[in-house]
């Protein structure tokens, strides 16, 4: 996989930023969330890559949605695999609310485990706290473990749960041990990859969100060294045949960082629509806007921050 890649796949997350983020706060999740997708194609069309979606949203006969098996990029280059979500986040922006980003991952020809959309119980903690997670065990063992391999008290650990009455009784066993809580309406997936990051102040993601966003954020803690664990949380038949159908049997299998991500070499790259965590949103000025991303390589280990300077009256590269 060649390096220039990644900066190639990182004017894709920027244009799909860009397009979503004219509609923060306008109260309009479609709107929103068919710009993202639509700048995303376009920009992809131009990547060197001959891309299949293994991750992506909406069925075959939803265009113009990034659906699972529809092959992408400029049809030359190496064969990848991609998952990607055009807007995580997408009530966030409608509403004005934080950590909304354009996201995409590529690796290897089968380098990512193909998921259902349903939900998936998920821990995520970053480099330091590698290899102390076990979704077995309860969530005051693990915060425990966790606060043992950073070298902390329970109490010095923050522990970011999305906001659903689903998680009462984890925010419950998360009190109980002292660790403190950092609830958020929506992007899992930045506060996963925040882990990887000391400055960010967010030592641990737990909870139910969804399974394609568990690859995802797996694909970037992979970059960064830090880890993941999920298990099948389908919220009915349907989604249970839904699996089934992918070739998934055991629905309480606990899938570990390996299985989500493998192979020789993956990218990642994200760009901020609304302030984060981890990104800032995008910010307009007259005749252009700003963007902040990230971009990361497992190979290499390399992880960039990119400020970028976009210009309207100028034609884009894609």
């Amino acid at each position: 996989m060649e390096r220039n890649l990644a900066l190639e796949v990182v004017r894709v997350t920027e244009a799909a930023a860009l397009s979503s983020a004219r509609w923060m706060g306008m109260g309009n999740e479609e709107a929103a969330h068919q710009a993202a997708v639509d700048a995303m194609r376009k920009a992809l069309e131009a990547v060197p890559f001959s891309g299949t979606i293994v991750i992506g949203e909406g069925e075959r006969d939803e265009a113009p949605m990034l659906f699972a098996g529809e092959r992408i990029g400029g049809g030359d280059g190496p064969e990848l695999d991609v998952a990607l979500t055009p807007l995580e986040g997408t009530v966030s922006v409608a509403e004005g609310r934080a950590n909304a980003m354009a996201v995409v991952a590529i690796a290897d020809k089968g380098g990512l485990l193909k998921v259902p959309d349903t939900y998936m119980e998920k821990i995520a903690v970053g480099p330091k706290a590698k290899g102390a997670v076990d979704l077995s065990l309860s969530p005051g063992e693990n915060l425990q473990n966790i606060a043992d391999a950073m070298k902390c008290y329970v109490e010095d650990l923050t522990v970011v749960i999305l906001d659903r009455p689903r998680h009462t009784e984890l925010i419950k066993g998360v009190r109980e041990v002292g660790a403190r809580i950092k609830l958020i309406q929506a992007g899992d997936v930045s506060a996963a990859i925040a882990t990887g990051f000391p400055d960010t102040g967010v030592d641990v993601l737990m909870g139910i969100g969804g399974a394609p966003e568990g690859v995802l954020a797996a694909a970037a803690l992979r970059c960064l060294g830090g880890d993941i664990q999920g298990r099948l949380r389908p919220r009915n038949d349907h989604e249970v045949e839904r699996a089934r159908r992918m070739g998934i049997k055991d629905m309480d299998r606990i899938y570990r960082i390996g299985d989500f991500a493998e192979g020789a070499d993956a990218m990642f790259a994200a760009t901020g629509v609304t302030d984060g965590d981890l990104l800032r949103g995008v910010r307009f000025f007259g005749g252009g806007a700003r963007t902040h991303s990230v971009v990361m390589r497992y190979r290499s280990g390399t992880v960039r921050f990119i400020e970028a300077t976009h210009r309207f009256d100028r034609t884009p590269d894609y």
